[in-house]
Order: structure tokens, then sequence, then C-alpha cells
């Protein structure tokens, strides 16, 4: 849950780190630091806090060398400190390190080092790769790291650079994100692309277990036997703007108004309007293969979970397959029924998450067929899959996902109906009626957005609410879901999500005078039961903030305000519905002075458990 960054070429080193890691302190901000090998020393900078810290400090220093790896740091294994701020290093300041990930078996390896006379100062796991390196370290790097690497545990993407060996770095990585920049008389590290975007468009991406050896001039790769491998370039063709804020106050903010040019971007050459059915290249499940599953898993954490469970309901709803949703973390450890008339869908936005990568492996490994939706194009588990659908979402850098999660709906509906057109469940006619009701959903979250001022006023009139509840129905209890966790990430609000049928059988108790309630009635067929239940509400003293969808009034007599979205099938009403959920909780979280973009305790990209 951290960020790495590298440089080694002529230019300063310090100005190419900072840089790369303002781009990268979504991923961890509890503390940052930097080496930099300088006249024949590596000279460490570390400092709790946000990288400004680090900033200010460098700002008073001056540090010329051309050689260094960056860091900035989401708390594993230690508390937030000095001394466990990364990069670590040997008992000599010989060699440096900066690592992203767990090494499992840590405290064996600690234990061995320390009664061999290795002294450790910090808590971290990370400090005993810079004391194993060490201990390998016999004049060649690589071969020490090769050493190391035969003995540890754990999923980790780590640099190292040694005093001796000032010419290269040496950078490995399994289960975590990190890629390698191609430059001109210089090279780079990073654990995400728009971190040395400004420096180069030329990228490889790492594969498991594969080692890099980093030369000004030369970039060399080892497979996990040793043997030196051949990588293609990936160019990157997305502008750099994308991962800038463009103006807006937050990324968040930025992310949610770019919904509606993700979701058309997402349907763009698969939802065609002068097509029948939908067009998945690249898709290679065939009819055949379809009809053998007997069930289909969808696996995924968090925001990408919630997509799931609307998923759930459009596959079956459609496709007339048994689904069912879990969460990666437990997916993993409860040796789920599997085999190969298994379809396992996996969501997530990095393509990194590490339950959920680990939730693939389990999955592959009894059989089943894996499917997966992911934004990053390279990343682990789209290569782990054996089809991959893109959400053309661009880079999400606020840590609470937004634009990920409605692409993400957009994914999960063209799949629906691609099955349901393999397998006959619907008419081409079927099909294509709620693909053209698709094309219109661009501009209905566009309208969607235009209740920004409105729902401003809500959440600085309630920003000092202690609890908020969410209820829906069906499909709209999902919403909720994905509502609640908005409010409760970023603006610390305590917020929970039921089913409304579930008010009378115990939740209620907790309904008093002035409790914030979201209710959100999308769906035509339950409206009037959803209306009865904010009834319910009303009448234990709940102040009923509710969302229809145009020409549905009634709930008006009953609601202490309505939101009304465009009159959209209700099928596809996640899509337009959660956007005032979205920008409800951005202005809860920006009327109590929070951090939106970095919520406490959170990273973008979770690759640990």
């Amino acid at each position: 849950m951290c960020g790495i960054v590298g440089y080694i070429g002529e230019k300063k080193a310090v100005p190419v780190l900072i840089g790369g890691l303002q781009k990268l302190e979504y991923r961890g901000y509890d503390s940052a630091g930097v080496a930099v090998f300088d006249q024949g020393v590596i000279e460490v900078r570390k400092f709790k806090g946000r990288l400004a810290v680090l900033e200010q400090h460098l700002q008073k220093e001056s540090l010329n060398g051309s050689l260094g790896i960056g860091h900035t740091r989401w708390a594993t294994h230690g508390e937030p400190s000095d001394v466990n701020s990364h990069p670590h290093t040997n008992c000599s300041g010989d060699i440096a390190v900066v690592h992203n990930g767990i090494i499992e078996n840590y405290m064996q390896i600690k234990s061995m080092l320390i009664e061999k006379g290795y002294v450790f100062v910090s808590e971290t796991d990370t400090e005993v790769l810079a004391h194993y390196i060490d201990f390998y370290y016999h004049g060649d790097l690589v071969e020490a790291v090769k050493q190391v690497l035969a003995k540890i545990r754990g999923s980790y993407a780590f640099a190292v650079i040694s005093r001796r060996e000032p010419d290269k770095m040496v950078c490995v990585r399994k289960e975590n994100p990190l890629i390698v920049g191609a430059g001109v008389g210089e090279n780079f590290i990073a654990s995400d692309i728009p971190a040395i975007l400004n420096h180069t468009r030329n990228i490889y991406l790492l594969n498991e277990n594969e080692l890099a050896v980093i030369e000004k001039e030369k970039i060399t790769f080892f497979d996990e036997e040793g043997k030196e491998v051949k990588k293609d370039i990936f160019e990157v063709n997305w502008d750099v703007s994308a991962a800038e804020k463009g103006g807006y106050e937050h990324f968040m903010i930025k992310e949610i108004n770019e919904q509606p040019k993700a979701v058309k971007d997402t349907m763009t050459s698969r939802v065609l309007e002068d097509a029948d059915g939908i067009k998945l290249d690249k898709f290679s499940l065939t009819k055949e293969q379809l009809e053998k599953f007997n069930k289909i898993y969808i696996v995924a954490c968090g925001t990408a979970f919630h997509a799931g469970m609307v998923g759930k309901y459009v596959i079956e709803k459609l496709a007339k397959i048994t689904v069912e949703v879990d969460i990666a973390s437990e997916f993993r450890y409860r040796d789920p029924i599997v085999d190969d008339k298994t379809l396992t869908i996996i969501i997530s936005q990095s393509g990194e998450t590490l339950d959920t990568l680990a939730a693939l492996k389990e999955a592959k490994k009894k059989g089943s067929r894996i499917l997966s939706i992911v934004n990053v194009v390279g990343s682990s588990i789209a290569r782990e899959s054996h089809d991959v659908l893109y959400t053309w979402a661009g880079p999400e850098i606020a840590v609470a996902s937004t634009k990920a999660y409605t692409t993400q709906l957009i994914a999960l509906y063209e799949i629906a109906l691609y099955m349901a057109g393999l397998k006959g469940t619907m008419t081409a006619q079927e099909i294509n009626a709620i693909k053209d009701e698709m094309l219109k959903l661009p501009k209905m979250v566009e309208d969607a957005l235009k209740h920004k001022e409105t729902l401003q006023k809500f959440a600085t009139r309630n920003s000092n609410a202690k609890d908020v509840f969410f209820l829906g129905r069906g499909i709209d209890y999902a919403i909720a879901m994905e509502g609640s966790l908005k409010m409760k990430e970023i603006s610390y609000v305590h917020s929970e999500a039921y089913a409304a049928g579930e008010l009378k059988h115990g939740t209620i108790a907790l309904i008093e005078q002035g409790t914030i309630v979201l209710a959100v009635l999308t769906q035509d067929e339950l409206y009037e039961k959803m209306v009865s239940n904010v009834k319910e509400v009303k009448a234990r003293g709940a102040f009923v903030f509710a969302i229809a969808k145009e020409g549905n009034h009634e709930v008006e007599s009953v609601a202490d305000y309505t939101m009304y979205i465009p009159k959209v099938a209700d099928i596809l009403a996640p899509v337009v519905a959660v956007i005032p959920l979205q920008l409800l909780a951005y202005y809860m979280a920006v009327e109590k002075g929070c951090d939106v973009d970095k919520p406490r305790n959170l990273a973008k990209s979770v690759t640990v458990e």
C-alpha cells in the first residue's frame, strides 16, 4: 500500500523522485523518504507525515546525485514515524531499500540476522530486506537480491541500490505493481505510470517474480529462474493532464464530473447504435463454454464488490445464470466450490488488489475460467485472466472510487447482454432495447450532475450528523451500499445501508428524532413498498432525503426532501442514481474539512492483506 519511484541518469535525482512521489501520494501518506547516491555515499532523508514535510527538508539541502529511490508509505508494520519510514538501510548505510507489500517470514529472518550481529532500528519488515541483502552481498548486488528472493515469502515490490555499485538499481515484483520507464540516457521505476509520465511514455510491465536491473543506458530483465528475458515496450497514449486536477479543488470532484465521458468511453465500440447486440472485441468466451457453466462467481472488494452486487442482479435477470457475489478476502480462505463449470468474474480498478488477485489465482487453480473487469491495462489481474474487459475510466487518483464504479457497472451490463445473446435468453429486439437505453446514460449522468448546488446546501445544513442510514430495495439496495461507503470513507460520518424490508427486523430501533435517512426509490416495481418504508422511518422522527425518478412524485408527500434523477430504465438506474450519493458524500467531507482525496487510514491500491 505504498508508492515506489526510482531514477538513474544524468539529471539530479531528487526533483525526479519528488515529482514522482507527488503522483503516488494517493498510495500512502503516513511518511515519505528518498535515498540518493551523492559524492560516494547514500544519503537518506525520510520523515513522518505528508510528502510536503520531506520536500521542505530537501529544500534546505543540496543533494546532487543522479541515482536515487523514493517512497511514500502507508503503514503496515510499525507505526508512522521517521524511523519506520522508507528507505531502510543496512548497518553501514551502504545498501538502501524501498518496499511495498509484506514479507511474511520477516520475523524468522530478523531473529537469524540478530544472532549474526545485525542491529535493527525500526519495527518494519522492510529493514529485514536491507540487512538480508547485506548478508548475501559479496560484490554482486543482483546475485545478493536473487539469494534473498529464494528465502523470503510474501507479496512485495522493492527496489535496492548499493554504494558499491552506483551504476545500477535492482528491482523486483511479486503480487504488487511495479513498472519500468525507458528514457534516453536515463531510466525510471515506479508503482504507477503517472509517476514517470512527465519523463517517458515507454513503459515495461514487470511480470510476476521478474527482476529488473536498471542502468542509465540499459535495462535487463530476468525471470524467477534467473534467465534473461526480452520484453516489449508498452506505449502510454493518454495525456499526462488526465492525471492532474485540471482546475478542480479535488481529484474526487474532477472524477465525479468525468463520469459522462467515462461511461461513454466504456461503451465505445461495444454498444453501437447501428448494430445488433453487444460487440466485445478479443472476447473469447463462446456459446458452448457459457452453456457449460452452472454458476458464476463475482469476486471483488469495496466499491468493486458493490458493483458486483448490481452485476448479480443484472446477469441473473438477463442471462438466467446463478450468480454469487463474494468478498475477495473471504473467498480465498473458505475453500469455495469452484471447478471447470464455474466462471469467475474478477472486478478491480487497479488490477493489483492483493486479495482479489489471490482469489483469482485460487479460482484459476480449481479450474475456473477467469473474466476480469479492470481499469489498468497490463495490470496483474488483467494478465492472469482468460478474458479482460477494460473500463475506460482513465486514471483515478482519489482514494474514494467514483468513475471506476460507474464504468464497472457499464462493463457488467455489457457482459450480461453479451451472455444473454449467446444463450438466447433475450431476443435481439430485447437486447437492442436495453442497449438503446444505455446509449442515453452519458446524458442522464450529465443531468444528474446538475444537482450539485442543492446537494451542497444539504451537506452544509447537515454536516454535524453523527449517523446516516441508506435504504433501498432490490437493485437500489446495492446503490445504497455504495452511497453509504462513500459517506463513511471520506466524511467519517457513520453510515449504514439496509435492505428497506429489513427495517422492522431490528434496524428501525436505531431511528430517532432527526436521524438522516437517504432513501433510494428508482425501481418502479418496488416503488410503493419503498414509500411505505419511508413512512415507517418518518413515523419514528427520521429526516428523509429521497432520490426518485422523474414522474414518481408520490414520495414528496412523505419525504422531507426529494431529488429527481432522469427517468431511466429500472435495470440501468444504478449508473444515474449513484451520482447524487457521490456528490453528497463529497460535499459532506468538504464541509467538515476532511482530506477528500486522501481519507485517513486508506490508500488507493490495496496491495496488502
